[in-house]
C-alpha cells in the first residue's frame, strides 16, 4: 500500500491520540448506553438525539472553519455510511441492550475485525492467500460459536428463553459496521474527515426520528421522568462517543488500513466488559470470556500478518526509491 499524501503529513502523535480515544471511549460507551436507557432515554430517541446534535455540532464547527459543506457525492456516500454505521450497526446495539448485558454486546461485537477481512472484497487476493489470515479467520470463528455455545446449549436443553436471536442480530449489526467502515474506505471524497463525520452523524440521527415514531416511543414520554444520570449518559455519548471518538475514527480510516484502524476490537471489549462487572454487576460465563480471548487472538494474528506485508511492500518502495 502506497503513503497517501495525508498519511505523510500525519502527526504520529495525533495517530497515537486517535487511536487511544476510540480504544478507550469506545470501550465505555456500552456501558453508558445502559445508564442512559435505565435513566428513562427510550433507545430509539437515544439515537436520533445523540447523532442529530453531534452531528449538527461539527456542521456548524465545520461553518465556523470555513469547509465547503455541501458536495452532492460526498454527502450522498457519508449518508450511506452514516445509515450502515450509526443506524444498522449502533442502532441495533442500542436495542439489543435493553436484553442483554452491556459487556455481552461489547464481546459479540469483538468479532467486527473478522467481517473487515471477509467483506473487503477489492483485497481478497492478498488477504485471503495469507496462511496467517485464513487460520485467524478459523480461530475467530470457532471463537464465535464459543461465545454462542451456552444460548445453543439452553435450545436443546429447553431451559427457557435464549438470547440467541439479539447476539445474531447483534453479529448482522457488527457485519453492517464493518460493511459501511469499507465503504468509506474505498470511496474517498474531496470533504474532510471533519465534513464527512458531520454528515455521517446527522443523517443516521434524521433517519432515526420516524423510528422512534414507529416503535411508539413518544407515546407516554415525559422528560421530567428522565433521571439525571440518563441524561448526562446522553451528554457523553453526544460529546465523547460520538463527536470526539468517531471523528477520531473517520480520520483514522483515511490514513491508515481499515485492519489496523479495527484493532479497536482488541481493547473495547475488555474495557466494557470491565465497566459492566465493576459498577452494573453483570454476569458474564467463562465460556463468553474464553470466546473473547480466542477472538482477540484471531484478530492479533490476522492484523499481525496485514502489518507485515505492509511492512515488507513499504521496505520494497522504499530501496526502488533509493535505486
Amino acid at each position: 500500500m502506497t503513503s497517501t499524501p495525508s498519511q505523510k503529513s500525519a502527526s504520529p502523535l495525533l495517530v497515537i491520540i486517535a487511536f487511544a480515544i476510540i480504544y478507550i471511549v469506545w470501550g465505555s460507551t456500552y456501558f453508558f448506553i445502559r445508564i442512559a436507557e435505565e435513566g428513562g432515554v427510550p433507545p430509539f430517541l437515544l439515537g436520533a438525539i445523540r447523532f442529530t446534535a453531534a452531528g449538527l455540532l461539527l456542521m456548524g464547527w465545520c461553518v465556523i472553519k470555513g469547509e465547503k459543506i455541501f458536495v452532492k457525492r460526498d454527502v450522498i456516500n457519508a449518508i450511506i455510511t452514516g445509515i450502515l454505521l450509526l443506524v444498522v450497526g449502533i442502532g441495533i446495539v442500542i436495542w439489543t441492550e435493553r436484553f442483554l448485558p452491556s459487556a455481552m454486546v461489547a464481546i459479540v461485537v469483538s468479532a467486527a475485525p473478522i467481517w473487515f477481512v471477509l467483506l473487503d472484497k477489492p483485497n481478497w487476493g492478498i488477504n485471503l492467500k495469507n496462511k496467517a489470515t485464513i487460520i485467524g479467520l478459523i480461530i475467530g470463528f470457532a471463537g464465535v460459536l464459543l461465545l454462542f455455545s451456552d444460548q445453543i446449549e439452553n435450545i436443546f436443553a429447553g431451559n427457557g428463553a435464549t438470547k440467541l436471536p439479539w447476539m445474531l442480530l447483534l453479529v448482522f449489526g457488527s457485519m453492517c459496521w464493518s460493511g459501511g467502515s469499507l465503504f468509506s474506505k474505498h470511496r474517498p471524497g474531496s470533504s474532510s474527515a471533519a465534513v464527512s463525520t458531520a454528515w455521517q452523524m446527522f443523517g443516521a440521527g434524521v433517519v432515526y426520528i420516524p423510528i422512534t415514531f414507529i416503535h411508539h416511543e413518544y407515546k407516554g414520554l415525559d422528560l421530567h421522568n428522565i433521571q439525571t444520570n440518563g441524561w448526562l449518559a446522553l451528554l457523553y455519548l453526544t460529546v465523547v462517543g460520538s463527536v470526539i471518538a468517531f471523528s477520531a475514527y473517520v480520520w483514522l480510516l483515511q490514513i491508515r488500513p481499515a485492519t489496523q484502524v479495527s484493532t479497536y476490537a482488541y481493547v473495547n471489549p475488555v474495557i466494557a466488559v470491565f465497566l459492566g462487572i465493576l459498577f452494573a454487576h453483570e454476569n458474564i460465563s467463562f465460556s463468553q470470556i474464553a470466546g473473547l480471548v480466542v477472538i482477540l487472538s484471531s484478530v492479533l494474528l490476522i492484523n499481525l500478518s496485514k502489518y507485515r506485508s505492509e511492512k515488507l511492500i513499504k521496505l520494497n518502495e522504499l530501496s526502488k526509491g533509493l535505486l
